[in-house]
C-alpha cells in the first residue's frame, strides 16, 4: 500500500510517498509560503534519483498546495503512481491531541472535533494539521485519512510526572498539564535502537535526546514514555533555537512590568527571540554558525552553546535518576544526528556514568551507530529520525 505522509504548517506542506509494503521512501517535497508572495514547491522522484524539481506558483491556500502534490506525484512524467486510486490511505501529522487521544486513529467528524476542542493548546499548530485534512479530503474523497499526534507517545507517563503544582482546578477546568511534543520522533527512535542494540524494547532504559531547532528530550523506561521535557506547549524545557526553555515563571511578569508589554508580547519574545540565538547575541539560531563562532573565539556563541549542552546533560542527568539507571542514550534531529562536536560536549558530563566516546565514530553523521566504546557501560548511539516513516507505519497498520 502506498501512503501520502502530510506536514501541514501554517504556510507550508512537508509530503513524503512511502510504499508501506516495503517501507521503500518513492517522493517527497515541500511546498513553501503558501498565501504569500513566491509561493511554490520542491519536488523529488526518489525512485528515478532524478533530484529537486523546484517551480514557483501561485498557492493561496492549502487546498491548492495539496492539489498541486497530488498533480506532482501523479504526472506522467515524473510521478510516483499512475493514478490517485494507488494511494491507499494519507497519514496526517496532528501535533496536538490532548488527552483525547492515545494512540493514531482514523479521522471521522467526531475526530475533527476533537482536534478543534485542542486547537486553544497549540493555536498554530492545530488548525493548520485540520487545514490539510480538509483539502486531502476534499481532493481524495473515500481515501482513508489517518491522525498521528506528537503528543500520543506520552500518555503514558504517570500522575507524578505530568501534573503541575497548581490548583486542581486548572486540570480539572482547562486540562493544564504536561503533554510532551516529538512524540512521533521519540517513538520512532527508541524503538529503532532497541532494534540497533539486538535486545527487546520494553528490556531497556532508554533516553532519546532529540536535539533541533526545537528540542526535547524523553525518558522510555521499558518501553513506555515516563517523563519528558516539554509541557503543556513545546516551550518548556531544553534551550532550543529561538526558545527559552525553563525558566522562572516570575519573570513573563518582570519584564511586562519593565517593558510595558503584554503577556503575550513577552511569551512571544520567549518563543521566537529567546534560546541560543538571544545567548549568542542574535548572531544565529543555527548550530553550524554557532560552532564556528564558537572554534574562533565568539564568547557570545560559545556560551550559547555551553548553556546548551549543559542544559541537555541536566535532563539526561535527570532521567537517568527517574528510571533509576539508563541502558542506552540516543541522540537524533538536526543537531543530534549531525553535531559530533555538541555531542561531545554533552557526554563529557558523563563520566561517572561510565560512558567513553569513540571519537572516530562520533565524528560520523546522519546514519546509525554506536558512538561509545564497547566497554563503556552505558550504549551511546545516534539514530537519524525518520517521522515520516512512522507516520506511514501508524496510517499502514490501521488500514491495511
Amino acid at each position: 500500500m502506498n501512503i501520502l505522509v502530510i506536514n501541514c504548517g501554517s504556510s507550508s506542506l512537508k509530503f513524503q510517498v512511502i510504499d508501506a509494503s516495503t517501507e521503500k521512501l518513492l517522493a517527497k517535497g515541500l511546498c513553501e509560503r503558501i498565501g504569500g508572495a513566491g509561493s511554490g514547491i520542491t519536488y523529488e522522484n526518489v525512485v528515478k534519483g532524478t533530484g529537486k524539481i523546484e517551480t514557483i506558483t501561485p498557492l493561496p491556500d492549502h487546498k491548492q498546495a495539496v492539489s498541486l502534490v497530488l498533480q506532482s506525484i501523479s504526472d506522467p512524467e515524473n510521478g510516483v503512481v499512475k493514478s490517485l486510486d494507488e494511494i491507499g490511505a494519507v497519514g496526517h501529522r496532528i501535533v496536538h491531541g490532548g488527552e483525547k487521544f492515545t494512540s493514531s486513529v482514523i479521522i471521522n467528524d467526531e475526530v475533527i472535533e476533537a482536534i478543534k476542542e485542542c486547537s486553544d493548546l497549540a493555536p498554530l499548530h492545530n488548525p493548520a494539521n485540520l487545514i490539510g485534512v480538509a483539502a486531502c479530503q476534499a481532493l481524495m474523497p473515500g481515501t482513508p485519512m489517518v491522525a498521528v499526534f506528537d503528543t500520543a507517545f506520552h500518555q503514558t507517563m504517570p500522575e507524578k510526572a505530568y501534573m503541575y503544582a497548581l490548583p486542581l482546578k486548572y486540570y480539572e477546568k482547562y486540562r493544564v498539564r504536561r503533554y510532551g511534543f516529538h512524540g512521533t520522533s521519540h517513538s520512532f527512535v527508541s524503538k529503532k535502537v532497541a532494534e540497533v542494540v539486538g535486545k527487546p524494547y520494553d528490556s531497556l532504559k532508554t533516553i532519546v535526546c532529540h536535539l533541533g531547532n526545537g528540542a526535547s528530550i524523553s525518558a522510555v523506561n521499558h518501553g513506555k514514555c515516563v517523563d519528558t521535557s516539554m509541557g503543556l506547549t513545546p516551550l518548556e524545557g531544553l534551550i532550543m533555537g529561538t526558545r527559552s526553555g525553563d525558566l522562572d515563571p516570575a519573570i513573563i511578569e518582570f519584564i511586562a512590568n519593565k517593558e510595558n508589554l503584554t503577556t503575550s508580547e513577552v511569551v512571544n519574545i520567549l518563543n521566537k527571540k529567546s534560546g541560543v540565538y538571544a545567548l549568542s547575541g542574535e548572531l544565529s539560531s543555527d548550530f553550524r554558525d554557532l560552532e564556528d563562532g564558537y572554534k574562533k573565539g565568539n564568547k557570545k556563541a560559545q556560551l550559547a552553546v555551553d548553556a546548551f549542552c549543559y542544559n541537555v546533560a541536566k535532563y539526561v542527568g535527570a532521567y537517568a535518576a527517574a528510571m533509576n539507571g539508563v541502558d542506552v542514550i540516543a541522540f537524533t534531529a538536526g543537531i543530534g544526528e549531525n553535531s559530533p562536536f555538541v555531542r561531545e560536549k554533552v557526554l563529557a558530563y558523563f563520566g561517572y556514568l561510565g560512558i567513553d566516546v569513540d571519537e572516530a565514530a562520533n565524528a560520523t553523521r546522519g546514519k546509525d551507530i554506536r558512538i561509545s566504546t564497547p566497554d563503556s557501560k552505558v550504549a551511546v548511539y545516534v539514530i537519524p529520525t525518520n517521522e515520516e516513516l512512522a507516520i506511514a507505519r501508524e496510517t499502514f497498520a490501521l488500514c491495511k
